[in-house]
């Protein structure tokens, strides 16, 4: 997809987005949601002239931003994981409350909308909509993006190049490639840098291993789900001992969908990719043999198997799954008391990621810059950062490092150093597939595909329902 088209894309969702959070007051009444994008185009020139001018010729404008470094970093995410990084291993930065810091001079302003129901890009959509003409204390310095939707910032003039703010190729050349496959941009920019890499293993019960199987061995557990029809007879055991072998068939998803050869979108028509139907078909027999429940993921349903009545054998997931999501805090959680360990599963895998970006309009180049250096090409830091929250972090020589630390391990994992396994996933990731409908896509196909393995309707009506509620969220699309 050409750059122009993939910028008047991001313009129509931010429309959408503002409509919808300030009731349409600074959306033009002629830009209805169900034009195509083409129609789009020609009938806002002025809002496409501002999203398109590249970095430089904003530069040149304003060379008073360029010349003097503000006195306020605004920072956009979604949670408080990035805070945590910066605040525990960012040389110099200090916690004023919940929302605010500092380094050195610069006032830390923390923007944190959660990602329920788009808020989170709602929001930052809307306010890079006003970047151009905003105080220089209110620009937006910094934005966070992940996986299933970096496409959509990252083929616009929203996010500056790395190279633009003096980081070098030599600087990245210990990072995992696929992590910068997943911020380049049409021209062959990069644009965003992660602290982490996402490569997924299974995360299974010890006690229930040892229980059903006689071993909570990971290469006893491993023999026992080594591909998906061992997956399967392995199910047939845990359920006869009344364990589910995951929470729900979206525990899955991940495993099928990271290993596709084909996008969701293929010139703008929808597109089903023979494994995620294998998903599904996969799916529906574990739910009709009573091996799996069809909860949404991150429900309390779901979260039930993070503790021992809740009877669930695995969760799949990378680093931050387990020691960020699964209740590691929480007195008499499976977690809290050690009791998980991870295996390689059926396949490989990976599972989203978290990227900074620098903001173009940004007045604090140089700290924006030095930020992204210390957690993402930092060694020592990098490696702190493993030591201390047992993240996966996107640093080659530290990882294999640490993996062969014998005196490191995750207590969450009962002091297993899992980390080998990391590794080995996270060189083999490729994500050549993506596109900037991955998120809208995924959550839609998981929603219908809920009602066919309920048995409420057929494949064939809930994929319809799936294509209808695509096509909705984006106009352009067909199937």
């Amino acid at each position: 997809m050409k750059k122009r088209t993939i910028s008047v894309l991001l313009a129509t969702a931010m429309v959408a987005g503002t409509l919808a959070a300030c009731g349409g007051s600074s959306a033009p009444a002629e830009k209805p949601a169900e034009e195509p994008a083409a129609e789009t185009t020609e009938e806002a020139p002025a809002e496409e002239t501002a999203e398109e001018a590249p970095a430089e010729e904003t530069a040149e404008e304003a060379p008073a931003e360029e010349s003097a470094e503000g006195k306020v970093l605004n920072i956009y995410c979604w949670n408080e994981e990035f805070k945590s990084r910066v605040k525990d291993h960012y040389p110099g930065y200090e916690e004023v409350d919940a929302t605010h810091g500092k380094i050195g001079d610069v006032e830390v302003v923390w923007n944190i909308t959660p990602n329920e129901n788009n808020a989170y890009q709602n929001n930052l959509d809307e306010t890079l909509l006003k970047q151009a003409d905003a105080a220089a204390d209110d620009k937006i310095d910094i934005f966070l993006i992940e996986a299933d939707y970096a496409l959509k910032y990252v083929g616009t003039d929203y996010t500056m190049p790395v190279a633009d703010l003096g980081i070098t190729e030599d600087e990245l050349a210990n990072q995992y490639g696929y992590t910068k496959d997943v911020v380049t941009d049409a021209n062959g920019a990069l644009k965003g840098l992660s602290w982490q890499g996402c490569p997924g293993v299974m995360i299974y019960n010890r006690a229930a291993a040892k229980e059903v199987f006689g071993s909570e061995e990971p290469a006893d557990i491993q023999a026992k789900f080594s591909d998906w029809d061992a997956f399967v007879a392995s199910a047939k055991e845990l359920k006869d001992k009344g364990y589910s072998v995951v929470s729900s068939v979206n525990d899955t998803y991940r495993v099928y969908s990271n290993n596709v050869t084909s996008p969701w979108v293929v010139d703008g028509k929808i597109n089903l990719d023979p494994n995620i139907k294998k998903w599904v078909d996969d799916s529906k027999a574990l739910v009709d043999a009573g091996y799996a429940g069809t909860h949404d993921l991150w429900s309390d349903d779901w979260s039930k198997g993070f503790y021992p009545d809740g009877k669930v054998f695995a969760y799949f997931g990378p680093a931050w799954l387990i020691d960020f999501c699964m209740a590691a805090d929480t007195e008499g959680s499976i977690a809290n008391a050690g009791g998980w360990a991870a295996t390689e599963g059926p396949q490989g895998f990976n599972w989203g990621g978290t990227w900074i970006c620098a903001a173009t309009g940004t007045d604090n180049q140089t700290l924006v810059a030095d930020i992204m250096r210390q957690l993402t090409c930092n060694e020592e830091i990098m490696t702190d950062i493993v030591k201390k929250d047992n993240d996966f972090v996107n640093n080659k020589p530290a990882m294999e490092a640490m993996a062969a630390d014998e005196s490191y391990g995750d207590a969450v994992l009962g002091g297993q150093n899992a980390l080998g396994m990391f590794c080995a996933g996270a060189d083999k990731i490729v994500m050549d597939q993506i596109t900037i409908y991955d998120q809208g896509c995924t959550e839609e196909f998981q929603k219908a595909m809920k009602g066919y393995f309920e048995g409420q309707q057929d494949f064939d009506a809930a994929y319809e329902a799936f294509c209808k509620a695509v096509v909705e969220k984006y106009p352009e699309l067909t199937y």
